[in-house]
């Protein structure tokens, strides 16, 4: 692997937009056409440094309240504290095929913000608490929102196609995609992924999909499929093109299709 030009021992994959030298993170300055070295940030104006784009994790912040509100109006539907229940919140907002079918398309973006049970919401929340903080402040409110939403929406797409005609709630497809994404972000930022962990937390959470029975498994490769893809068109793709709106459209133009695929098969 390359080294930075400006500091040998330090390896990194990635190069600077303009001149092509490799840099390491201390060395990069994100611009509207990618990340460039110091000696040619300061050639061209304006230019959005590190500082200017780190931001408080506001929207990670409002998520997990809206969850955390709308658990409490499942409690208050007759929803379970402790266990997996049902009640009116869960039974009109959950993720189920026949009722999208039936022209519920809310379903497919409700379901995501409900929980059966405190544990679920708790592990949930917390993963997604740690995520949001991390990535929110990396490539702003925007496109992390983004890479939420369309995570969220490929879930309830793999779901569907699992297992269509069952009652499916919770944030981990969004979560997945969260995981999957902060890997792609990671390695076009010059970062070594495993370091972090979080390859080994896909892992780990992978093998409780595919082992414990009641998680969805489609929810949770859906959404670490299109976190992945998601990721890739916001970031990787995103930092190459002068236009910072338009890998957000991108990836809302591929969340629309997503929900349009899941109502198809619902």
């Amino acid at each position: 692997m390359a080294t930075c030009y400006r500091h040998p021992d330090r390896e990194t994959g990635v190069s600077c937009s303009s001149c092509g030298r490799p840099i390491c993170p201390d060395c990069m300055t994100a611009t509207p056409v990618g990340m460039r070295c110091p000696e040619c940030a300061r050639e061209r104006t304006p230019v959005r440094t590190a500082a200017s784009i780190v931001t408080e994790p506001t929207a990670t912040y409002v998520l997990i309240a809206i969850n955390a509100l709308v658990f409490v109006g499942s409690l208050a539907g007759g929803g379970a504290v402790a266990e997996r229940g049902g009640g009116s919140v869960i039974e009109n907002g959950a993720l189920f095929g026949p009722a999208i079918a039936d022209g519920e398309y809310w379903r497919l973006i409700t379901s995501g913000f409900l929980h059966a049970g405190l544990i679920h919401i708790a592990f949930n929340m917390y993963l997604l608490y740690i995520l949001g903080t991390m990535l929110e402040p990396a490539i702003g409110r925007g496109r992390f929102l983004a890479l939420y939403f369309t995570s969220l929406l490929g879930g309830s797409l793999g779901a569907l196609l699992i297992n269509p005609d069952s009652l499916t709630v919770g944030a981990s497809g969004a979560v997945f995609g969260l995981m999957g994404g902060a890997v792609v972000i990671m390695r076009a930022r010059g970062f070594d992924p495993m370091a972090s962990g979080i390859p080994a937390l896909i892992g780990l959470n992978l093998l409780i999909t595919f082992v414990f029975p009641g998680i969805s498994i489609g929810g949770h490769i859906g959404g670490l499929a299109a976190g992945v893809v998601a990721a890739y068109v916001l970031v990787v793709a995103g930092d190459r093109v002068a236009n910072r709106a338009l890998p957000v459209v991108a990836c809302a133009g591929m969340a629309a299709a997503l929900a349009v695929a899941a109502v198809m098969v619902a």
